[in-house]
């Protein structure tokens, strides 16, 4: 499963620069995340990092 990147997002790029495995980029017209290499951190910390530091909390569970 994947996380996702809803429309409330302002696109400061947060969530871009925590994620472990790149997989988050600047959309058309906000961040994306990509579900085929979104791991949800798992490996790497106990929780989303793009969650954690999003300021729109709008990194949400697909």
């Amino acid at each position: 499963m994947a996380l996702r990147i809803n429309d409330t997002c302002i696109s400061c790029g947060a969530c871009e620069a925590v994620c472990p495995v790149e997989a988050i980029s600047q959309g058309d017209e906000y961040y994306v995340i990509d579900s085929n290499v979104c791991v949800e951190c798992e490996g790497h910390f106990d929780t989303p990092q793009c969650a954690d530091v999003c300021p729109t909390d709008s990194c949400v569970k697909d």
